[in-house]
């Protein structure tokens, strides 16, 4: 059997490590079931989705360690780290997985709170009087 593949994904505050080896479509995240771990159908997607773009679903084995973040930045991470882990296994996959934009790194993060302002941009309320 060939060694497993490994890469990393980021998004917001969450960081997922990502193994993948030969075998028959099992996805686990944090030892758990992806569909248990991610009960919402379209992060299952979000996971789902550079498989389905090499056209390789169902043929590999990923492993996932997921943390910090949400569940949301969870799975746009993993997407982003089973895209590059793809590329390790074979580099014949680059062209379609850049086309649909799926190795690229998210950059957008939380913006700084700011002093004189609650939040990062909301203000105080004002009063005139």
């Amino acid at each position: 059997m060939e060694k497993q593949k490994n890469a990393v994904g980021r998004r917001k505050e969450a960081v997922t490590r990502v193994f993948i080896s030969k075998g028959d479509g099992k996805i686990t995240v944090n030892d758990k079931d992806y569909k248990v771990y991610f009960p919402l159908v379209y992060l299952q997607n979000q996971v789902e989705a550079p498989l389905k773009t090499a056209e390789v679903f169902g043929k590999y084995d990923v492993v996932i360690n997921a943390q910090g973040g949400g569940l949301k930045g969870q799975a746009e991470a993993a997407k982003l780290g089973i895209a590059r882990a793809l590329l390790e296994v074979n580099a014949e996959f680059r062209p379609s997985l850049k086309a649909a934009g799926q190795l690229k790194r998210d950059p957008r993060g939380v913006e700084r709170k700011k002093f004189g302002h609650k939040k990062a941009r909301r203000s105080y309320q004002f009063s005139k009087r």
